[in-house]
């Protein structure tokens, strides 16, 4: 990532904006940011965020500060959104960022269905910042992004186990829909009652980053196909597993097993949820570079393009260049 200052220049601005708008509607403007530095497009984030900027609120009133010893009873409150943000804010003036990841990291990790998986998601955008330069303004992200974690942490419970497959992208076939009619994240993601069992004896930590690289281009590849299921929410089946990946360099090896596991939960969830009908056979209307996809995904806008393209980035192949155009054709662009 080349630094020029327009991150972070950016990232001060948007600080100043909650993490929510509409109610309970994700900001999506520090990630969005964050993805187009990491992709050389530094010099457009402010012309994006002046399009996006209808979207951000004041920054929200606190409550009771969050502490050491309360922490517990705050966790899942999204009312006290600024109090968490608070409390990482203090606590990393005073210890390194690795640590505190390390130490909230399997605190929060059940919890990454909250604000529509949005919450791991920022989190994963903040390490990667944070791992290509350490300052102020990325840890004040890094920080907002832990606190928005916390305070919307919701688990997934009451799910039985189904049968297994050998592979992610079999296993993600595997995944039964649920019932048709369900409205709204919170009772979709309620009404997920079955999820197959995947690579859930892997405890090596070498193992879970391979089968967690598996399930992102397993998931990013299925957009092409599947996307049209629900072209917003369907794009997150792959980017909250892979904003899991971009932190486990940062993590201790012991957390590894873990997250794959949580990760593959959220994307199946995910996947239950938004499942449609039948597949589709999608063929790109051209052979693009990456570099093609990423100016058609920028110049279209819409913040969902932009962060499955640059998932799709990672994952680097024609298929998963074919998801992000897919979800260029399928999506409203920012206006």
């Amino acid at each position: 990532m080349t630094t020029t200052g327009h991150l972070e220049e950016a990232l001060d601005r948007l600080h100043a904006a909650g993490p929510e708008f509409d109610g309970w509607l994700t900001n999506h403007a520090p990630m969005v940011v964050e993805a187009m530095a990491a992709h050389g497009q530094e010099g457009a984030v402010h012309r994006w965020v002046d399009l996006y900027r209808d979207r951000l609120e004041d920054f929200p009133d606190r409550a009771e500060p969050v502490t050491e010893t309360n922490w517990a009873e705050a966790l899942g409150d999204p009312r006290r959104i600024a109090d968490w943000i608070d409390f990482y804010s203090r606590t990393l003036a005073e210890h390194p960022w690795r640590d505190v990841l390390a130490t909230w990291w399997p605190r929060l990790l059940s919890g990454m269905y909250g604000g529509a998986t949005h919450t791991i998601i920022r989190v994963g955008h903040a390490v990667r910042a944070l791992e290509a330069e350490e300052n102020a303004p990325r840890l004040t992200e890094f920080a907002h992004a832990l606190g928005y974690w916390a305070a919307r942490h919701q688990p997934v419970t009451g799910v039985a186990t189904l049968p297994g497959a050998p592979t992610a992208a079999q296993a993600l076939d595997a995944v039964p829909a649920i019932a048709p009619g369900t409205v709204g994240f919170r009772n979709r993601l309620a009404a997920v009652r079955q999820l197959p069992l995947w690579a859930d004896d892997v405890s090596d930590p070498d193992t879970a980053r391979a089968r967690l690289t598996e399930l992102v281009h397993a998931a990013t590849h299925r957009y092409a196909t599947h996307g049209h299921g629900e072209p917003t929410m369907l794009v997150h089946a792959a980017t909250a597993p892979n904003a899991v990946l971009r932190s486990l360099d940062s993590l201790p090896r012991e957390l590894w097993a873990p997250s794959l596991h949580a990760a593959w939960t959220a994307s199946a969830a995910v996947t239950a949820m938004y499942a449609p009908v039948e597949p589709v056979l999608y063929t790109p209307p051209a052979r693009l570079t990456a570099q093609e996809v990423l100016e058609r995904a920028l110049a279209h806008g819409d913040e969902h393009v932009i962060k499955l393209t640059d998932t799709a980035l990672d994952v680097g192949d024609e298929q998963a260049l074919a998801a992000a155009l897919r979800s260029v054709e399928m999506s409203d662009p920012l206006v």
